[in-house]
């Protein structure tokens, strides 16, 4: 019998029936031991999102027949250090393209079309045209780090006649005909975009990613629109480069994280800042109950777990 934990009732009743050979408890380890009952049954865990920590990740290690840890994100940087050894971690890949893609055009059409500008003459009460506000249309934008979400955001963008290439660890031609550039190109390319999509993880690799260099590079006039991880972006470059007025940002995510009131991002010219939620999608929608039911059904086949990502190391 394969056993799913999930974090609340209505998620189970999202999830529904998984056939003959499954059932579905309710299990927050954020908030509880396991229950005695099922701690030996528990086969995949779905935590919640923002789980994480020793004390969340040795509940998980007091289920001896665990196989599977289903986070609710696709980042898992912060799950690596705390695996039970014998246990695979699943990431959510795929489950936030959508919402994460949407975002990004929100904030390229905001930038682009002066919006804040707009807002707060309305705020005002003043009327206050801007027709040079340029078009996404015609432009030329690089999502830097393309994946199943670089891919997402390419098709919204091409939708508004932007011409899209990719950055990502090695060239290639994506699925969807991107011409996806090597990593060790990236700085060449910045010169020629109006449009700079960041939404690599953050790694040993990506740390500080967009340092003073990479900001340099980019087209006066250029837009940062960063959808990723905070810690990708050196703030204080970032901010040095706003002030000059060369550049303009968007930002989802910061470093640090939540911005502090009295924070230079805040009041930099040119940026829009806002709480990292562009990708938060709930554990009721059907993109995230469509992966666990494929989670069961690998686990009903003995595959390999969807979206894998690596398996633990750490005693319980």
């Amino acid at each position: 019998m394969i056993t799913v934990s999930v974090p609340a009732q209505e998620v189970a009743d999202a999830l529904g029936d998984l056939g003959s050979d499954a059932r579905v408890i309710v299990w927050d380890p954020r908030e509880s031991d396991p229950p005695a009952e099922e701690r030996e049954r528990i086969t995949i865990a779905c935590l919640p999102h923002w789980s994480g920590g020793r004390k969340v990740y040795g509940r998980l290690g007091m289920c001896p027949d665990l196989k599977v840890i289903q986070i609710a994100s696709a980042g898992y940087e912060h799950a690596l250090p705390f695996i039970p050894a014998g246990v695979a971690l699943a990431n959510a890949r795929g489950v936030h393209d959508t919402r994460v893609a949407e975002m990004t055009l929100a904030l390229a059409l905001a930038s682009q079309r002066r919006l804040p500008q707009f807002l707060d003459a309305q705020r005002r009460g003043v009327w206050e045209p801007d027709f040079a506000a340029p078009s996404l249309a015609d432009s030329r934008a690089l999502v830097v780090g393309y994946g199943s979400i670089g891919e997402a955001i390419a098709a919204r963008l091409r939708a508004c006649e932007v011409e899209v290439e990719g950055v990502a660890r090695s060239a290639r031609i994506a699925p969807d005909g991107t011409l996806v550039h090597a990593a060790a190109d990236l700085l060449s390319l910045l010169p020629h975009q109006d449009l700079v999509v960041v939404v690599t993880p953050h790694d040993e690799s990506t740390d500080k990613l967009v340092d003073a260099a990479f900001l340099a590079a980019m087209r006066g006039g250029a837009l940062l629109i960063n959808v990723g991880r905070g810690k990708v972006v050196d703030t204080d470059a970032l901010v040095a480069e706003l002030r000059t007025g060369r550049i303009r940002a968007a930002l989802d995510v910061t470093d640090p994280e939540p911005l502090p009131e009295g924070h230079p991002l805040w009041t930099a010219p040119g940026c829009i800042v806002v709480p990292h939620v562009a990708g938060v999608e709930t554990l009721l929608n059907r993109r995230y109950t469509d992966l666990v039911r494929r989670q069961v059904e690998a686990r009903r086949h003995g595959d390999d777990p969807v979206n894998f990502v690596m398996m633990g190391a750490f005693p319980a």
